[in-house]
């Protein structure tokens, strides 16, 4: 019988090379969320040092331009954290989304892969079905070959 054969594996090839490219793009937005989660991370360490900079200039007692100044770099960099945190919603939203087609390529390359699945199982039965006919076929051939030799 001649050798399996999937029609439908260009396809299959495609739709697998869409999904690794969609993994890779994911992976890529999926970078991008944990640089600017640790961008904040980074940005609230570095206000919590204003904060503690602003404890001390206030028990020690400072000049109202300090308490003023120490006021500005606590105020903007809130705004920025504000920014950032916007920013990382964004980044989320393209991530959950791309994520979503991810999911959808992998279901769709996955019914391409049970259809050949299921028709390689197919072709063996066909295979199988083939070798027991010829088998039978031989026997029978023999037997009769043999029962013509012994009535000769």
């Amino acid at each position: 019988m001649k050798k399996f054969k999937y029609r439908l594996d260009t396809v299959l090839d495609y739709k697998t090379q869409v999904l690794d490219n969609l993994k890779t793009e994911h992976a890529v937005i999926m970078q991008s969320v944990n640089k600017k989660q640790e961008q904040i991370t980074g940005l609230r360490q570095e206000l919590a040092g204003y904060h503690v900079g602003f404890d001390q200039i206030k028990e020690e007692g400072a000049s109202i331009e300090s308490f003023r100044l120490f006021d500005l770099c606590i105020g903007r960099m809130e705004q920025i954290i504000d920014t950032e945190k916007e920013h990382l919603k964004v980044l989320q939203k393209q991530e959950d989304a791309k994520k979503k087609e991810v999911i959808e390529a992998k279901v769709d390359t996955s019914r391409y892969e049970k259809l050949k699945d299921k028709k390689y199982i197919e072709y063996q039965k066909a295979v199988a079905k083939a070798e027991e006919a010829f088998i039978e076929e031989f026997v029978s051939n023999t037997t009769m070959q043999n029962r013509r030799e012994q009535n000769v």
